[in-house]
């Protein structure tokens, strides 16, 4: 989820001109960007492929029958939560499949849930809905499917380990794009790795493609009550093509690049407390452990450059070894789109906490996920779902080797 990485990594694939079906009047009226695409013919050949194609009839059926604010936020609160246990259910192999798209895919929980987004966006019940509790219950609707509020580890002698992944995006260059990282958050929530020292419970968590969620402190608000609790953590999302990279440096600056509403932010990334804000922050992450360590096909980096203005300077220059002294973020090894900005938010978190000497923690960029050669049209392909098996296998291997390698240091 890099800028300009991104750019590159996507240019190859082919914008799909789908068909528009058109929504309720009253959705037309109020429908995001991102619900908007929702008409085009390969999400809704994605829904249908998956059996989620009747997600969102259901839950307007559900939220239809509610007669007071309180009791549409409690269908909205259980609805909500479960489409994640089902794209979890899905991924991990329990009950059906819902249609020939392999169980891998997490574009299905992205589309179903602007589907049910859009629903209540639109919806006019009887009993009068302010704006206010509008924007609670689309609160409650994006946490719980994408497991916000679903992350808890059971008491046990295992290691806690907290990933999480993002929502496909550059959508409007692709409508067709997945995203690993989303992909293997779905693969991996509630399973457990075995380590050299032991079982590792893997709780995930997803977020959307969005500045303005960033700004309104979506990544704090969910991983503040679990930082203290795990033994590891890593934000991932989707890098650089061929290839994985441990960013070792998180940059304080968002470099503008369009994001699922087609909005731009050009700015310091916007924390609590700005005045004690820092430039840059850290991997806490084994990186040597993980780099020198056979997890998969794909190569595995320690990414170290990052683009600075220098202390005194005004123009921004490349560093290969990392920033300098008292120079100012224009963007940290994951680039300076929003998978620099969560791996900055989650790893300041953990210094603000008091972690930085104990948690191990930091960013992962995973390959760009390729479809076959030739493919231009099709929504999926033998080597698109054998790539994002290979990803997902990788992620695993990789916190495999991240938990081993922090029980032996601490040892």
């Amino acid at each position: 989820m890099t800028s300009l990485r991104v750019r590159i990594g996507v240019l190859g694939f082919a914008l799909v001109a789908g068909l528009t079906v058109a929504p309720h009047s009253a959705q037309a009226a109020t429908a995001t960007v991102e619900e908007q695409r929702l008409g085009s013919a390969v999400p809704q050949e994605i829904l249908r492929r998956s059996g989620f194609d009747s997600v969102a009839p259901e839950f307007a059926r559900a939220l239809g029958s509610a007669h007071s604010y309180a009791q549409a936020r409690r269908i909205v609160v259980r609805e909500g939560s479960a489409l994640w246990e089902r794209a979890v259910d899905r991924a991990q192999g329990r009950g059906p499949a819902g249609g020939d798209l392999s169980r891998d895919d997490d574009r299905p929980l992205y589309w179903a849930r602007l589907g049910m987004t859009r629903e209540v966006r639109g919806w006019e019940p009887e009993f009068g809905l302010d704006e206010a509790q509008r924007v609670s219950l689309l609160d409650q609707l994006e946490r719980t499917s994408r497991g916000q509020t679903d992350i808890h580890y059971p008491k046990g002698p295992h290691k806690r380990v907290l990933v999480t992944g993002f929502d496909p995006f550059t959508l409007d260059r692709d409508i067709r794009i997945s995203n690993p990282s989303g992909a293997t958050a779905l693969a991996l929530d509630g399973t457990v790795i075995q380590t050299a020292d032991g079982p590792a419970r893997v709780e995930t968590a997803m977020f959307p493609v969005r500045w303005q969620d960033f700004a309104d402190g979506t990544v704090e608000r969910t991983l503040r009550p679990c930082l203290k609790k795990v033994d590891l953590f890593t934000t991932v999302s989707q890098g650089r093509v061929g290839r994985f990279d441990v960013e070792r440096t998180n940059g304080a600056w968002r470099g503008g690049f369009p994001d699922n509403e087609n909005v731009s932010r050009t700015e310091t990334v916007p924390v609590a407390d700005p005045a004690s804000q820092p430039q840059w922050t850290t991997t806490t992450l084994p990186y040597e452990d993980i780099v020198s360590a056979t997890t998969g096909r794909f190569p595995v980096y320690d990414n170290t450059s990052v683009t600075e203005i220098p202390a005194g300077a005004t123009d921004p220059v490349v560093r290969p070894d990392g920033p300098t002294e008292g120079s100012t973020a224009r963007a940290g090894g994951g680039g300076n789109y929003l998978s620099n900005e969560i791996a900055y938010r989650a790893t300041l978190l953990r210094d603000r906490l008091g972690l930085h000497d104990t948690l191990p923690g930091g960013h992962v960029h995973t390959p760009v996920l390729q479809f076959g050669a030739g493919n231009t049209t099709e929504v999926t392909d033998p080597e698109f779902v054998a790539n994002r098996l290979d990803i997902i296998a990788q992620v695993r291997a990789i916190l495999t080797v991240a938990v081993s390698a922090t029980e032996r240091t601490r040892g």
